[in-house]
């Protein structure tokens, strides 16, 4: 499935963008462990921090498939930054406009289209998967408004920068999901994880108390939540992570064919030599392959369902669930093996730091493992296809 006019424009508008304001920087940021700020206010003025935000909050109103080829088009350029952009335009975002109540659309949306507040996901805490969720966070009605306990890792954040996150916790059988202030009294950073790469973020592990008014709950009407929140959440999510992955192989194979064309051995270029051509014929292939089932699968979540409707649509949200958990293996697969070519193209270069294919190798391995592992992803996909679902063939 080709590209649609529209989004080959905003591909083009997003290139030029960080081709101009984020690749040259990318290595620099690595290094120091953070973006400069600057670049979220360039990023909010282009609208792409409002990609998924409704138009009459001052976004873009972006379908996801337009949404996820500006993600990776950021990802090109560094990929903790395309995360903390996807987290917040892409989930938390998308999830307020169409689960929120008006009054939260009202207060959040406006400000998030421009970056501020700067919004992340607190879900995590151990191991999970959306079927099973190891989650001690508890939430309690107190007086005439929520406490939430427990605490949270892998939540995304930049110093200098106002934030806010969703956080889910346990109520009862239920799981609820509540719009606080990521910062301030009840919030509090344990300590930033020291990481292999996605450095130019922080990833948090934080401690919770907090005491929140009781419209902080997502869609809290009448004393009722908006159902498969986190299903849906977590949906975007892997989504949000294979579109990163993604961006990570394009740059890394870009990077392989310019080098294997510039660098000479024996008074040839590599790009001459069998099996170099042969590493950059996978490499495409993987971009290719991943690519394609990304926009499948993105067609289908947006055509299944939709946060506004109030049943699961065709394919029910279990079944898109486990193709996000599919694209997210392949992509997140397909950026660890692209970036492992890469480096051997590069051959002892490819192994220093000055050179982009090392960082582009750090950042693939996070897309692998972070949030949810690609063992753990493994089992949604096995379960859908013994359920009879993801063309598994079982007999009606």
């Amino acid at each position: 499935m080709s590209m649609t006019a529209e989004q080959g424009e905003l591909q083009a508008l997003a290139r030029d963008f960080v081709h101009g304001e984020i690749r040259e920087a990318t290595g620099l940021w690595d290094a120091q462990e953070g973006v400069e700020p600057s670049i979220l206010e360039k990023l909010g003025e282009l609208g792409f921090l409002g990609g998924r935000v409704p138009e009459e909050f001052g976004g873009l109103e972006l379908d996801l498939p337009s949404w996820l080829v500006v993600l990776e088009s950021v990802a090109w350029g560094d990929a903790g930054l395309a995360l903390a952009v996807g987290m917040h335009g892409g989930v938390v975002a998308h999830l307020l406009g169409g689960l929120g109540t008006p009054a939260q659309r009202e207060k959040w949306l406006p400000g998030m289209a421009s970056g501020r507040p700067l919004a992340a996901v607190a879900l995590w805490e151990g191991s999970m998967t959306a079927q099973e969720v190891e989650m001690d966070t508890q939430a309690r009605q107190e007086g005439d408004g929520w406490r939430i306990q427990g605490g949270k890792r892998w939540v995304l954040g930049l110093p200098e920068v106002e934030g806010m996150a969703l956080v889910f916790a346990h109520r009862g059988d239920d799981v609820l999901a509540f719009l606080s202030p990521a910062q301030g009294p009840g919030w509090k950073v344990v300590r930033r994880e020291e990481t292999m790469g996605l450095r130019t973020v922080e990833l948090n592990q934080v401690e919770l108390d907090l005491h929140l008014p009781m419209d902080a709950c997502l869609g809290w009407e009448g004393g009722a939540a908006p159902a498969s929140v986190l299903l849906r959440a977590v949906t975007q999510i892997r989504l949000t992570v294979a579109a990163v992955a993604l961006g990570v192989a394009q740059s890394a194979y870009e990077h392989a064919v310019r080098y294997s064309q510039e660098r000479k051995q024996f008074n040839v270029t590599l790009s001459e030599f069998g099996a170099i051509q042969e590493k950059l014929a996978g490499m495409s292939l993987r971009v290719a392959a991943t690519r394609a089932l990304l926009r499948e699968v993105a067609e289908e979540c947006e055509s299944a369902s939709t946060p506004t409707q109030g049943h699961d649509g065709p394919l029910g949200m279990g079944e898109v669930a486990a193709q996000a958990a599919q694209a997210r293996i392949l992509a997140s697969e397909a950026a660890m093996w692209v970036t492992d070519e890469a480096v051997q193209i590069f051959g002892g270069y490819g192994y220093m730091r000055h050179y982009p294919v090392e960082k582009l190798m750090r950042d693939a391995k996070g897309t692998e493992i972070c949030m949810e592992s690609n063992e753990m992803l493994r089992t949604v996909v096995a379960r859908e296809v013994l359920r009879g679902g993801l063309g598994s063939g079982s007999a009606g």
